[in-house]
């Protein structure tokens, strides 16, 4: 799924009106509709419904859905933000059909607001994606007051006050939703941290805009979801054996971490590995034997610690990191790896560190390498910035300078490409927010590529596969009590 900036929705919106063709008062309606089945399945109609209005076509939107609800027995009042003397066409037209069902109230000063039962669903249609300069005056003493309530609050398409696609200033004034309920496509807003506060709980409608324009129309901006994690999916044949699906080496553990060798390494053979083998320290032996009985071990001589590269001709696909602290033996390994490695190569965790601390080594990086940091180890590689926007523009640096593919872990895992490409990732929860998660998804993509999907495929739908074996886990044990090993357990198709 696509995602598009202002400038990109404004002319979807158009296109569709000139080629279906339809109106643009229609597509309102359209829209609108869209929203009141998701709103109608979400709250009863024995709850009262406030509606507040900007003038804009937002406006226009909560004006439509004031009259639309009001046919379905819902208690609606409707309250317009006297900010401006314009309003927009279709604002107008939506206001004229009003008028035979409900009679709109004005807000002209804060001291206008309204009274609000606790019970109470609040609809935010003050401001939509259009936006360009921060709120301010009569509209952001609304939204603040808006805030300041208890009752749950659903924005239209966007929170008023938020930028689509670029920061936000501190100190801005924003609607703060426990819902936005959203038109057709995602908004790069809703993928980032801080901007948890005003996207809420957040959803997709489909309102029918064009699907060629959409299809035609590039964007390096993507949204990861359902179908398009399936079609990256390659059929198992009936004919096939273990040696058909590769034979990955994973490099991990240490004295006191062996835990990450093994959730990596079971990971990897729950992602449809052929064959796995694990090189780890003397001390991990009997711990792998015992727990990953389906994996060949191959251990170092060093008993506590990785100081030697095990010999890689049998090798489809190779994963370091979890658990290999930084010792000086292991960091030569890590070198010695990067100057003669000649299969798709992952580095997560200590091998990421490794890297921050011996920067000479990422000019040596394989192309298309996928590293898979977590914000601190990304800021350790790729330096701080000041937000995520400007994260998400040093980690494409990052990744077209060195040539590799970053999947920068969150709520949203980005997957940056070396051409600049950003893959968000629809599928995951609080919940794996647990020590081990990491070494899961390391385990996962090394099987990937070892199966010989490319390293852009394996990067994004490793981490599909990861949030939605998350999901499952978290349905299963809740949230607060989902561990590493739990997200294993729930991997597949």
């Amino acid at each position: 799924m696509k995602i598009f900036n202002v400038e990109q929705i404004r002319s979807l919106d158009t296109y569709t009106i000139q080629n279906e063709p339809i109106s643009s008062l229609d597509l309102m309606e359209r829209a609108s509709n869209a929203f009141i089945r998701w709103f109608c399945n979400q709250f009863v109609n024995t709850r009262p419904v406030r509606i507040f209005c900007g003038k804009g076509n937002n406006g226009g939107d909560g004006l439509a859905i004031a009259r639309i609800l009001s046919t379905h027995s819902y208690d609606v009042k409707v309250y317009i933000a006297e900010y401006s003397a314009n309003a927009t066409p279709d604002f107008q037209s939506n206001l004229e059909r009003l008028q035979n069902h409900l009679k709109p109230e004005s807000i002209h000063r804060i001291a206008d607001f309204p009274s609000i039962a606790p019970n109470a669903i609040c609809i935010d249609a003050l401001l939509g994606s259009g936006l360009s300069r921060p709120v301010e005056g009569l509209l952001a003493e609304i939204i603040g007051s808006l805030n300041k309530l208890p009752n749950n609050l659903v924005s239209v398409d966007i929170a008023s006050g938020l930028y689509a696609d670029k920061p936000n200033g501190k100190g801005d004034t924003i609607i703060e939703p426990d819902f936005t309920v959203s038109f057709q496509l995602p908004k790069l807003a809703f993928m980032l941290p801080q901007n948890a506060t005003y996207t809420g709980d957040w959803h997709l409608v489909d309102i029918g805009l064009s699907e060629n324009y959409i299809r035609k129309t590039p964007t390096p901006l993507h949204y990861t979801d359902k179908q398009t994690a399936e079609e990256l999916i390659k059929p198992r044949q009936k004919f096939s054996h273990k040696g058909t699906y590769g034979h990955a080496l994973l490099i991990a553990g240490s004295f006191g971490k062996m835990g990450a060798a093994v959730l990596s390494g079971k990971a990897c053979l729950r992602s449809g590995i052929g064959l796995l083998t694990m090189h780890s320290p003397g001390c991990g032996y009997d711990i792998l034997q015992i727990s990953i009985p389906e994996a060949m071990a191959v251990m170092d001589n060093n008993h506590k610690t990785i100081s030697q590269l095990p010999e890689l001709d049998a090798y489809s696909a190779i994963g370091i990191g979890p658990g290999i602290g930084q010792d000086e033996a292991t960091v030569k390994v890590m070198e010695q790896l990067l100057e003669t490695i000649k299969v798709p190569l992952i580095i997560d965790a200590d091998g990421l560190n490794i890297l921050s601390q011996n920067r000479s080594l990422l000019d040596k990086l394989p192309e298309n390498t996928i590293l898979t940091p977590h914000p601190k180890e990304f800021q350790r590689l790729a330096g701080e910035s000041k937000n995520e926007y400007e994260r998400l523009e040093l980690g494409k640096d990052f990744a077209r300078k060195y040539r590799v593919i970053i999947c920068l872990k969150g709520a949203n895992t980005a997957v940056i490409l070396p051409n600049g490409d950003i893959h968000f990732n629809s599928t995951g929860n609080a919940g794996m927010a647990t020590g081990g998660t990491g070494d899961v998804l390391t385990g996962i993509i090394t099987s990937l590529l070892a199966q010989k999907y490319s390293p852009e495929h394996a990067a994004i739908l490793g981490v599909y596969e990861h949030g939605l074996a998350g999901d499952r886990a978290a349905e299963q044990k809740g949230q607060s009590a989902l561990i590493a090993s739990d997200v294993v357990d729930c991997l597949g198709w």
